[in-house]
Formats: C-alpha cells, structure tokens, sequence
C-alpha cells in the first residue's frame, strides 16, 4: 500500500482504516488498466461525499447565517459545492499527486483534470465519514470550507452593498438628492435583535427593509426600493 501518511497530515486525518483513503483516490480508469487490483473506484464514496457535503454547508448556512434566505441559502451552497471549488480544494492539498490514474488518463492530464479532482475530494469527504463517523466529518468539511465560506458570503456582502450604490444613483439621477435611512424598530433579546429601517426620499417612505442587524436591514431596504422602482418604469 502507498504510505499516505503525508497526505493525512495535510488532511489533519489519522485513518483507521487507511484502505479506505487509498480507494478514494482510485479513479475507473486505473482499474480498467490493473483488474486484480484490490479495491474498487471511488465512485461510490464520492456519492456518500457528496451528500455529506450537501447537508454540512446547508446546516453551516442555516444556523449560523438567519439573515439570509432559502433563495439566498441556494446560491450559496451551490457556489460552494460546484465542481470548480471542489477542484481549487483539491489542488490545494495537493490531491492529483495521489490519485491512482489508468496511463491514457494520466497522459492526458488527468492530475489537475477539474472533475477527476473534485470527485476524488467528494471521495475523501465519503471515506472520512465511513472511517470517523459523522462529527469528525462534518469538522473536517468545515474545516476545508473555512475559507471558502467567508470568501461566498463576503461575494454576497459586495453585492447587497451594490443595492444602496445603486438605489443612490438612481435617485439622485431622478430627483437629485440621496436617500436616508432611519431606523424605526428594535425588537427581540441583544443576542437575537431585529431591525426595522425605511428609506425615506423627499420626505417619503419609499421601502422598508427588515435584518439581524441595521446594516443589513439597509441593504434589503434598498434592495426592495430598487425592484419597486425598475418595475415601474
């Protein structure tokens, strides 16, 4: 057997069953190549990685962001699972150097092969939920996704900001002034406020934006003035 004891450092996971890492590195076609081999693809704990994944980031998302919603909720876990972060992951831990690759695979390129390396990552996800049971998978997702999370909400973060930019363009364009917001609500316990503001234009209430925190009640303020105001033109 391969000594994967580097790899499982970089992974910050100690195998009990080290065969189980090894078949989430076999792709089909090194089997197709080498039939006695004693393992099989791993295709089928990709299937389990996948569906780990799918409820890691989805729970991540649910109880730690309330703010956002199930369409917002959506976008996210699907940027974060797409095939393309997969691939960015696995190349950073250096995956392709372990994968076991038929020669036409490996000739054509197939250890930096974006699908090859985001499926390999799903299969290492599958093998640590098989080898460590549920929590120390999940940890270990989490902790791959550190990163990856911060770096989605604070894409999402710009484009909520972009509401207000816009929302101050367009009424200044239209009336010449800019919109003011004021806070009217505060409700609920300190850990779990919630927050009521207007944008006022002209002296009028033109949209009311609701959040867990000022700047977001902002944000979905003039997120809803914009749509109120492009769907009537």
């Amino acid at each position: 057997m391969t000594d994967f004891a580097n790899l499982q450092d970089i992974l910050g996971v100690t195998f009990r069953d080290l065969s189980l890492l090894e078949q989430a590195l076999v792709h089909r076609s090194y089997l197709n190549e080498n039939p006695d081999f004693p393992l099989s693809s791993n295709e089928r704990l990709e299937f389990l990685g996948d569906s780990l994944l799918g409820f890691v980031i989805a729970e991540k998302l649910y109880v730690e962001f309330p703010e956002l919603s199930e369409g917002e909720m959506t976008k996210l876990r699907a940027a974060l699972v797409r095939m393309e972060t997969l691939a960015r992951l696995a190349s950073s831990l250096g995956l392709g150097d372990y994968l076991y690759l038929g020669r036409g695979e490996e000739a054509s390129g197939g250890r930096a092969r974006r699908s090859i390396l985001a499926r390999a990552l799903e299969a290492v996800m599958g093998a640590v939920l098989v080898d460590q049971g549920f929590a120390n998978a999940r940890e270990f997702v989490l902790k791959l996704y550190h990163g990856e999370i911060g770096r989605a909400l604070g894409d999402r973060e710009m484009v909520a900001g972009d509401h207000k930019s816009r929302l101050q363009e367009l009424i200044q364009a239209q009336h010449q002034v800019t919109p003011v917001y004021r806070t009217i609500k505060e409700e609920g316990p300190d850990h779990a406020k919630e927050f009521t503001v207007e944008v006022i234009v002209n002296g009028s209430v033109i949209s009311v934006g609701r959040g867990k925190s000022k700047r977001i009640a902002e944000m979905e303020a003039a997120r809803s003035a914009l749509e109120g105001l492009l769907l009537g033109q």
